[in-house]
C-alpha cells in the first residue's frame, strides 16, 4: 500500500483532531485509528509538530528548504576553496 505524504497543515490538523477527540473521552488509540495513521507516526508527528499553529508550521518548512539551500551552497565554496589551494599550491 503506497504511503500518503501528508503535509504539515495537514499534521497540524490532525492532531488537533486528536485532542479535540481525547478531551471528549476517546482513548489515544481510537483517536489515532479516527485519522488514519499509526501509532507511532502519531507520536512521530506530535515530536515534530507538537506545540505549532498553522503559520507557524509554514515558517518552519520554509526555514528547513532555505538552512539546506544554504549547507549547499557552504559545501560547494568549501569544495572550491580546497581547490584552489591546492592548485595555487602546484600540487596537481
Amino acid at each position: 500500500m503506497p504511503q500518503k505524504k501528508h503535509e504539515p497543515e495537514e499534521i497540524v490538523a490532525k492532531l488537533r483532531q486528536v485532542d479535540v477527540l481525547v478531551s471528549q473521552g476517546r482513548s489515544v488509540a481510537e483517536a489515532v485509528r479516527t485519522i488514519g495513521v499509526t501509532q507511532f507516526t502519531y507520536c512521530r508527528w506530535r515530536k515534530e509538530y507538537g506545540g505549532l499553529k498553522t503559520n507557524q508550521v509554514k515558517g518552519l518548512k520554509e526555514l528547513e528548504k532555505e538552512n539546506e539551500r544554504l549547507r549547499k551552497a557552504v559545501s560547494d565554496l568549501t569544495l572550491e576553496k580546497l581547490i584552489l589551494r591546492e592548485a595555487a599550491s602546484g600540487n596537481y
